[in-house]
């Protein structure tokens, strides 16, 4: 092999890895899209609460529909939240580093999200488990079931997780000085 194919089949991480890191995106992508229309239900359900409100009937179920439908929207759309790069980020020094300095660092700091995800993944996935064993309601007058958005829940953090390795896996490559 002559030096030139070494030095290109060096530079490049495994096809795996771009694959999956396509893939997650796109599927993230296409999810956070979707979820931005949550917004669109929510201004409806707190419209309705409103004018409902006004006519002297209020719902018993709108306030609550409303936080559900908050929490799916910043769950299903926090991957892609991270895979905008639209993460709130302590800029005194980052901004100053070289890209591969920056990946070095991001590659050691997400670290810690995966660890706060997988916590929140294991609380959850038994929160669920329970809401679905005992058919968990929530107190108050409407008493909706909670196994549907403890599902949403569980499915935002793993869509979450999945992105965090995704961006794991592209600044480990910049790091690394690879390809994708």
């Amino acid at each position: 092999m002559s030096g030139a194919a070494a030095e290109g089949t060096r530079g490049r991480m495994p096809a795996w890895v771009g694959a999956y890191v396509r893939l997650i995106d796109g599927a993230n992508a296409a999810i956070g899209r979707v979820a931005m229309f949550i917004l669109f239900a929510l201004m409806g359900v707190m419209l309705w609460g409103a004018f409902a409100r006004a006519a002297l009937a209020p719902p018993i179920w709108t306030d609550e529909m409303g936080q559900f439908l908050m929490m799916g929207y910043f769950l299903l759309g926090g991957a892609y939240a991270l895979q905008q790069d639209s993460a709130v980020r302590m800029d005194l020094l980052y901004s100053g580093w070289a890209d591969r300095t920056r990946a070095i660092v991001d590659c050691v700091t997400i670290l810690t999200l995966f660890v706060y995800l997988g916590v929140l993944l294991w609380g959850g996935i038994e929160s669920t488990a329970y809401a679905f064993e005992y058919g968990e309601r929530r107190r108050g007058l409407w008493r909706p079931y909670m196994a549907p958005i403890k599902v949403v829940m569980v499915t935002g953090i793993v869509l979450m997780l999945l992105q965090c390795t995704a961006i794991f896996l592209r600044d480990l490559a910049k790091a690394m000085r690879r390809e994708l």
